[in-house]
């Protein structure tokens, strides 16, 4: 199945105490009830909830090389995603997961 629209990505590398994981943020797609926290990926875990402030405080941005094989899973099935990559977060995706949750409420 692949995604018929192009989803926004930030992707992001933890430190040396996480085992330099990378993070996969969908900042435009809604996790939780007050559109707050965001969709993330991650290889272990997968998908889950993630603060893109908190993760974007704590982390550094990952370089291409380091994402590529993330990048490569989620695109591929059954994911199927399309990415425009981001380096930085846009204030209007905030906006955007309240909107989401006001038409799901």
């Amino acid at each position: 199945m692949v995604d018929e629209h192009i989803t926004p990505v930030i992707f992001r590398k933890y430190g040396k105490r996480e085992s330099n994981a990378v993070i996969a943020l969908f900042p435009a797609e809604c996790w939780s009830s007050d559109g707050y926290t965001c969709s993330c990926y991650v290889h272990v875990g997968q998908h889950g909830e993630a603060d893109p402030f908190r993760v974007i405080n704590t982390t550094k941005p990952a370089k291409p090389e380091e994402y590529a094989d993330l990048k490569a899973e989620l695109e591929a099935e059954p994911y199927g995603y399309r990415f425009r990559v981001y380096a930085r977060y846009q204030r209007r995706w905030t906006q955007e997961r309240r909107e989401q949750m006001r038409k799901a409420s």
